[in-house]
């Protein structure tokens, strides 16, 4: 059975500094590009951030690039979400999910197989 399990979510104040983890099992990890998702209340979903499989390729969403950082440890089968300088906009579930294909500069409207349960990140003013 393939599962996504994601930790590291929380309360954490402006500024301050969170780690998501995505640990992965029942599948080939290192086949499969990564992405981070999320989604606030009364808001569509939104990509954050997306690795690719091998070479450790990253993109970033515009809200959140030069403070998240994504990363990958293929023998761990888990991806990282590094989040620093946290704003109250960046509260949300996150969601990590696999992909067999790199889309490149369109990751976000990829087809993602796998999912999550999601991850609450609150970051107060």
């Amino acid at each position: 059975e393939v599962q996504f399990v994601e930790y590291g979510g929380g309360l954490v104040q402006a500024g301050g500094s969170l780690r998501l983890s995505c640990a992965a099992s029942g599948l080939s990890f290192d086949s499969y590009a990564i992405a981070w998702f999320r989604q606030a209340p009364g808001k569509e979903r939104e990509g954050v951030s997306a690795i690719s499989m091998s070479d450790g390729t990253t993109v970033y969403a515009n809200s959140v690039k030069g403070r998240f950082t994504i990363s990958r440890d293929n023998a761990k089968n888990t991806v990282y979400l590094q989040m620093n300088n946290l704003k109250p906009e960046d509260t949300a579930v996150y969601y990590c999910a696999a992909s067999l294909y790199w889309y490149g500069t369109r990751w976000s409207d990829g087809t993602y197989y796998y999912w999550g349960q999601g991850t609450q990140v609150t970051v107060s003013s």
